[in-house]
């Protein structure tokens, strides 16, 4: 079994000048806002960009150059905040493989707060579900002797009288194992206890151990490589425990839950709900054809014995009389 935390660097690192497929959202990963006229001030200062947000990073993209330049920024942040001057800018602070980063995103069209409110948001919706995608030992995972389920965890199944066999005499307990993860806690102290979602497991398999045949969880190298047993009475029981794990997990794979939900307030119109269709005008065009006396060209004179003097020939059915009527 392979961790799904294999391929995802989406959180953890920061990369630059990506490909366009590694812009791509993966499996579970979405889309929450797209902010134009971001200027990576110090990076790229005064070229216009886009910044992405999605559940697990911060994508800024110049539209000039997008290929050449374009950053890519972890959800891994240190500090963030405010900059006040002549405009509100937003500075980041991150470290990845043991190298600080700073970016100062400044929005060029001033008075929009969105730079702000959503990344921001996002960021704290990622630090509150960490329970989806760390190991997590003696956390508050239970109450009332019942498994408190995360947003969107259903418990698959629960499985009495499991062995922990970090210790030499083991600890009794109880098995969940849910579409998010797998949790034990011993009966006598619910305090002890362990959370090991899918994102963090390398392996998973039947070995042999003093104690008998054990399910052996190794986690991954980033959640600390930690190494599990459990014993599950009869062989039968722990077989079928090993066949419903492995299912799920591959599951998971698929379309991972990272646990952070988010939903914009004010969403950005589309492009297409901005566009007004154009309506005809309420305009009647008469053909090309001369119809007033006055505008008709290249008539020969004629003499007009009612005025005395020479006149354009009238059209037929047109009277002098007539167009003084008009002009009347």
């Amino acid at each position: 079994m392979s961790s799904v935390l294999d391929a995802l660097w989406e959180d953890r690192d920061v990369r630059f000048d990506i490909t366009a497929q590694q812009m791509k959202t993966r499996p579970g990963e979405a889309l929450i806002d797209c902010l134009d006229s971001i200027e990576d001030t110090k990076g790229n200062n005064g070229d216009r960009g886009r910044l992405l947000v999605t559940n697990l990073r911060i994508i800024w993209h110049s539209l000039a150059l997008p290929r050449v330049n374009l950053c890519e920024y972890t959800f891994r942040i240190s500090y963030m905040f405010k900059l006040r001057g002549q405009t509100e800018a937003l500075y980041i602070l991150t470290k990845s493989n043991n190298t600080r980063f700073e970016f100062i995103f400044t929005n060029v069209v001033p008075g929009s707060p969105r730079l702000f409110t959503s990344v921001i948001a996002v960021h704290r919706a990622y630090e509150t579900s960490k329970m989806y995608r760390d190991l997590k030992l003696r956390a508050a995972l239970i109450q009332n002797k019942q498994l408190r389920l995360l947003p969107r965890e259903q418990v698959y199944d629960k499985i009495n009288g499991v062995w922990n066999l970090s210790s030499d005499q083991g600890n009794l307990g109880t098995f969940f194992i849910t579409n998010v993860r797998i949790v034990w806690h011993a009966n006598m102290n619910e305090s002890f206890n362990v959370s090991i979602p899918y994102l963090q497991i390398w392996s998973i398999r039947i070995r042999d151990s003093k104690f008998g045949l054990a399910l052996v969880i190794e986690s991954s190298r980033q959640s600390g490589g930690y190494v599990l047993g459990f014993k599950i009475d009869p062989v039968d029981k722990l077989q079928d425990a090993l066949k419903e794990i492995n299912s799920l997990h591959k599951v998971y794979s698929t379309n991972p839950i990272f646990g952070v939900d988010y939903e914009m307030e004010e969403k950005p119109q589309p492009l297409e709900e901005l566009t007004v269709e154009q309506l005809p005008d309420d305009v009647e065009i008469e053909p090309d054809e001369q119809t007033d006396a006055f505008t008709q060209q290249d008539r020969e004179p004629v003499f007009s014995e009612e005025l005395g003097l020479a006149v354009e020939k009238l059209k037929d059915g047109f009277t002098l009389q007539g167009l003084w009527e008009v002009m009347g």
